[in-house]
């Protein structure tokens, strides 16, 4: 599967993003697909998942304020971020795994998007 991350930007604290990840070559409805953010200097972390039939997690930092979705038949997932905070900036990842229950473990993840960059001004 090919991955296409999309929807980045320079948005004020406070306000919204949506990020996109397509995906192509092979039905996303067999992946489970996460969102990571790598920050200036500092190591990819997990932001959120979504198992191949819509159950999420999202990390304690970011509950409430993001949202992960996904419509299969689209082959698309989402990440709704909303409240943004300087915190969040960094280069968002998509990345998509075979373990379609979904993870955290960054390591699962074979197939990733080639990054959208996200920047919140405080």
């Amino acid at each position: 599967v090919q991955l296409q991350a999309s929807g980045g930007g320079l948005v004020q604290a406070g306000g919204s993003l949506r990020l996109s990840c397509a995906a192509s070559g092979d039905p996303l409805s067999r992946y489970a697909v996460a969102w990571f953010r790598q920050a200036p200097g500092q190591v990819r972390t997990f932001v959120a998942t979504i198992s191949g039939r819509g159950s999420t997690y999202h990390r304690d930092s970011v509950k409430g304020r993001f949202m992960l979705s996904r419509d299969n038949a689209e082959n698309t997932a989402w990440l709704q971020m909303n409240s943004l905070k300087a915190e969040d900036t960094g280069v968002y990842y998509c990345a998509a795994s075979t373990q379609v229950g979904g993870t955290s473990d960054i390591g699962a993840y074979e197939y990733w998007g080639q990054g959208t960059q996200v920047t919140v001004s405080s």
